[in-house]
């Protein structure tokens, strides 16, 4: 017997700021794909979910703490913040303008529609690390989402989010005893000493079972105060 397996379906194609960005519908599943990397898709949530409930259950019990989550995806990390009454104000940073557009008013909106329309939520157009590096705002917690992990990120520019640099201007946006959470597909000890050397505390790692291969992770940091 022959095996049968949809094709792929391309609904949106876009040349966006960093090259060109693909919304496809396979299956029952909508796929992001970036210069032709896959980035996520609708199929699960367990990451991004334990990506914002890491970052709130490390915080102290502070009231209406303001998150900023990096990277809007799929949508399930907003959704997720949105359901959770305990945030103050839910900031999320996307520099791809097609996938803005694709939660207002496209195939995402689904996922999305509720969060969006929730008052504490902000979408802000731009790009994660010149935002942490401009931005007046200061936050509570940082949910990070934007690459594959510190180790493969999506494109080149990325990396300095996760160098020296990058991590000292999180660490001026974050205030005092507030908690910077990253996701990864694959964890990175290397990762983890260059958080504990630009002043980070508590570091440590939580895995994410999955159904094959090496557990996802989120890295946490606590910024001193």
């Amino acid at each position: 017997m022959t095996a049968s397996y949809e094709t792929p379906v391309a609904l949106d194609r876009r040349e966006g700021p960093y090259g060109e960005v693909v919304l496809r519908r396979h299956g029952a599943l909508l796929q992001i794909i970036a210069n032709g990397c896959f980035l996520m898709d609708t199929s699960d949530g367990r990451s991004e979910r334990l990506l914002v409930d890491a970052a709130r259950a490390a915080l102290d019990d502070r009231p209406a703490p303001h998150v900023l989550i990096g990277g809007l995806g799929v949508g399930f990390s907003l959704a997720h913040a949105a359901a959770d009454p305990r945030w103050g104000r839910i900031t999320v940073v996307e520099r791809e303008p097609a996938i803005i557009d694709w939660h207002r008013d496209g195939p995402l909106s689904a996922l999305t529609a509720r969060a969006l329309a929730d008052p504490r939520t902000d979408i802000v157009g731009a790009d994660l690390l010149a935002y942490v590096n401009e931005t007046s705002d200061t936050f509570d917690a940082l949910c990070l989402d934007i690459d594959n992990g510190p180790d493969w990120t999506v494109t080149e520019g990325n990396r300095g989010l996760y160098e020296p640099p990058g991590l000292a201007a999180c660490v001026r946006v974050l205030r005092p005893r507030g908690v910077l959470a990253v996701w990864s597909a694959q964890p990175s000890p290397e990762f983890e000493g260059t958080l504990r050397n630009v002043g980070f505390q508590q570091v440590r790692t939580e895995e994410i079972p999955v159904a094959r291969g090496v557990p996802d992770v989120v890295h946490l940091a606590v910024r001193p105060g």
